[in-house]
């Protein structure tokens, strides 16, 4: 098997370069790229399209990429937990499109299967319509959406093997195995790294065909957007 392994987070992204369109798995702060989101901020790429479920919080996540102004654009479908994204937004100095989540997961995941388009009912009849097609189906008016895929996906798993097979847990589950198939070189940091066929095969949620680059990340903090606790 190809081994894809490399030697950390820089070497990961090395190439990517300014005003390119990134796939950056999560949800929410949950199976963040942590480290390579650190080495975008170190390497001071800009011109930034990032296509993500959120747009990270104030101070860490994607928010630290909005802090230095590397991105550009946000494609997103919840944005409410990051004051510096309202504020850019609203200033001129940030380009955002703002999608149904559900129109956000499939768009990705038609990236990945190679289907250039598909109809749905969300949207319809609000601005997310606005300048796209419409066309009934047993009565329903149903809007036309397209792939959305990526230069980059950059993506963390639980675990996987040198040869970029993954295994994703709890809520990272959501919209990572997608954006890994949705990327024309998709960088990968996870927590374990192990040999080649030491993950069982019937446990592998995305297969390291879709895996160009892997290393095994540190140090995160995986911190929880929003703690809720109750009363004693």
């Amino acid at each position: 098997m190809i081994n894809k392994v490399v030697s950390g987070p820089d070497e990961a992204i090395h190439d990517i370069p300014n005003d390119a369109t990134l796939m950056l798995g999560g949800f929410g702060l949950t199976g963040i790229p942590e480290n390579c989101i650190s080495a975008l901020l170190r390497k001071g790429v800009t011109g930034l399209t990032c296509i993500s479920n959120n747009a990270g919080v104030d101070g860490f996540g994607i928010g630290l990429l909005l802090e230095t102004r590397q991105v550009k654009k946000m494609i997103s479908s919840y944005v409410g937990e990051n004051a510096l994204f309202e504020e850019q937004l609203l200033s001129g100095l940030l380009e955002v499109d703002l999608i149904p989540q559900g129109s956000l997961a499939e768009r990705v995941r038609a990236g990945s299967a190679g289907i250039p388009a598909f109809f749905t009912p969300a949207g319809v009849g609000t601005e997310v319509a606005e300048g796209k097609e419409t066309r009934e189906f047993e009565g329903k008016t149903y809007l036309l959406e397209s792939w959305l895929r990526a230069d980059f996906s950059i993506i963390k798993a639980w675990k996987g093997d040198t040869a970029g097979n993954l295994i994703f847990r709890g809520t990272s589950r959501n919209f990572n195995p997608m954006m890994a198939a949705a990327g024309k070189i998709t960088v990968v940091e996870v927590e374990e790294l192990v040999p080649a066929g030491e993950l069982d095969p019937n446990q592998i949620h995305t297969p390291g065909i879709y895996v160009q680059r892997i290393f095994q990340g540190k140090d995160y903090e995986k911190r929880i957007e929003q703690r809720t606790t109750r009363q004693a």
